[in-house]
């Protein structure tokens, strides 16, 4: 799974966070989320070239004219910071170098010790390079070394940049490094039940008869990794590691020890791949065990391709009229996939191919299908437009009241990829109910372009000041 590194931006008004986020970022940004409550007052930034996003929360909780007395100074800081914290990864606290630490500062560094996230400090407005600082009062935070920088003049800007990509390699990793003739395996492992095709179509991928096929179901009982090439009619070269895996079986069918760690390497086989192709026997048609291997399938987060083997099989049946009903095989085969989807649930916009291991029909259609959703398992998902896009579904069709409480997303933000996975702040966990949560999945899919690419949603409970609920 690739992380992806979030970054806030805290500090007290008029100590320049948002000059200071314009120059991390390289250009002026204003952003205006027509939201209700906090996410009018988040401006975000995805900075695709260091591999992570910035957060200003400025003008968060503060309120003009508010009292200087130390309670209501405690409330306004953590109405402000609060959200930001949650969210992000790491945070850069923002003080003004001229002016000094005053109150709200300390009461700012409190809660952030507190939260025991990773802080850097940016002491900021250093203009000049004599510019007069106390610099050990800052160290009275306790939040380690002050960074002294000037984002008006571009002054520690550098130095600033290398702390945040510091903090980003050891919280996530360092972005996987591209090989520099841009070649890349794609790791895939056929899944199904036993006596499919499964061994049958490995062959067909790396020519040979590397993988045991015999009409006895269960004859695989290893999980073998084969890396192969496959020229493509584009006279591509394209490189994959395949898997062959055993039959998974349910469990109430395992009927030795044998078959027991067969399906215990098939699962886990599943979790080490790019993306899965899951098996079907195009005579047969979709079973109840069919339906069983893809919830496994759809546990794991995995984009699936959906393969129909032996579909020569079932075109002859076709010919000799044995199968009535149908003009034409395009005719045929549209019901036969959506027949298809409506037995068995997948990843909206999983693609279906009918292909023939003996007569190596579309076999090359299957892998370019895995080639273009691996591509799409990286792609980032803008922190606005996401936001945007989750007030839309909601004022489009809210979710059911549950208890007399209706399930309320506050911000949103994508936090990982392989598989998608999106952190939603909201105000119940347990009243997104399994349906509504399948319609946000279907509209963030077809928002993003992601077909047949997973999307998990990890819920945060945070109570939202700023909305009432119903």
């Amino acid at each position: 799974m690739s992380s992806h590194f979030t970054v806030a931006i805290v500090g007290r008004p008029n100590v320049g966070k948002s000059r200071l986020f314009n120059r991390l970022i390289g250009k002026r940004v204003s952003i205006v989320h027509d939201m209700p409550g906090v996410t009018r007052d988040v401006v975000t930034h995805d900075i695709d070239s260091d591999g992570y996003t910035l957060m200003d929360t400025g003008g968060m909780g503060l309120v003009a004219g508010m009292s200087d007395t130390p309670e209501k100074l405690v409330n306004a800081v953590e109405g402000q910071i609060a959200f930001s914290i949650d969210t992000a990864d790491y945070v850069l606290m923002v003080v003004d170098g001229r002016e000094g630490l005053v109150p709200l500062d300390l009461e700012m560094a409190e809660v952030l010790r507190r939260s025991q996230k990773p802080v850097g400090l940016v002491v900021n407005k250093i203009d000049k390079a004599d510019t007069e600082v106390e610099i050990n009062e800052f160290y009275t935070l306790g939040l380690g070394e002050p960074m002294l920088v000037s984002a008006e003049h571009d002054r520690g800007m550098g130095r600033l940049r290398a702390l945040v990509l510091k903090n980003r390699d050891e919280i996530v990793g360092a972005p996987e490094p591209v090989e520099p003739d841009g070649r890349k395996e794609i790791r895939v492992c056929f899944i199904g039940r036993p006596n499919v095709g499964k061994s049958s179509l490995s062959n067909c991928l790396v020519q040979s008869e590397r993988f045991i096929v015999s009409d006895v179901p269960g004859t695989t009982r290893d999980s073998i990794e084969t890396p192969f090439s496959w020229r493509s009619k584009r006279g591509e070269d394209w490189h994959f590691v395949l898997t062959d895996t055993a039959g998974i079986r349910k469990k109430t069918k395992l009927s030795s020890s044998v078959e027991y760690f067969s399906r215990v390497r098939s699962l886990d086989s599943i979790r080490d791949v790019d993306v899965v192709f899951m098996v079907l026997d195009a005579k047969e048609g979709p079973t109840h065990q069919d339906k069983a291997i893809a919830g496994e399938a759809a546990k794991l987060n995995k984009p699936i391709v959906i393969v129909v083997n032996k579909w020569d099989l079932a075109l002859e049946a076709w010919e000799k009229n044995e199968i009535d009903g149908f003009d034409s095989e395009a005719d045929f085969r549209k019901a036969f996939e959506k027949g298809l989807r409506r037995e068995i649930f997948f990843t909206p916009g999983s693609p279906v191919r009918f292909v023939s291991a003996v007569e190596n029909i579309d076999i090359e259609k299957m892998l370019y299908d895995a080639r273009q959703l691996d591509k799409r398992l990286d792609k980032r998902i803008p922190t606005g437009r996401l936001n945007n896009l989750l007030n839309k579904i909601a004022d489009r069709m809210p979710a059911p009241k549950v208890d007399g409480r209706r399930f309320r997303v506050y911000y949103a933000v994508h936090t990982g990829t392989r598989p998608y996975r999106i952190k939603l702040f909201c105000n119940q966990a347990k009243k997104l109910n399994d349906s509504y949560k399948r319609y946000m999945q279907s509209a963030v899919v077809e928002a993003f372009k992601l077909e047949g690419c997973p999307v998990v949603f990890d819920l945060v409970n945070k109570k939202n000041p700023y909305v009432r609920e119903e």
